[in-house]
């Protein structure tokens, strides 16, 4: 199934991603940090979401709250 998320709290403004019985695929960011954006898709390709959501959601970007890996992993919070 395609989802979308709007982020919350980082330079990428949305996160489209497909789930199919819990792999994550497709992943990609619009807006941030290109580089740190699309190495996060591809690390994160392929993985199972509870593996996903157990490695990024910690991760802060300096003072904000957020990150764009922590943002993935709300998304796919989301959509269980």
């Amino acid at each position: 199934m395609h989802y979308s998320y709007k982020t919350k709290g980082t330079c990428a403004a949305r996160i489209d991603f497909d789930v199919e019985d819990g792999i994550v695929r497709n992943i990609k960011f619009l807006g941030g940090c290109s580089g740190n954006t699309q190495g996060v898709a591809q690390l994160a390709e392929g993985m199972k979401k509870e593996e996903i959501i157990e490695r990024l959601e910690s991760i802060r970007c300096g003072s904000k709250p957020t990150s764009c890996p922590h943002q993935l992993a709300l998304a796919l919070k989301e959509c269980e």
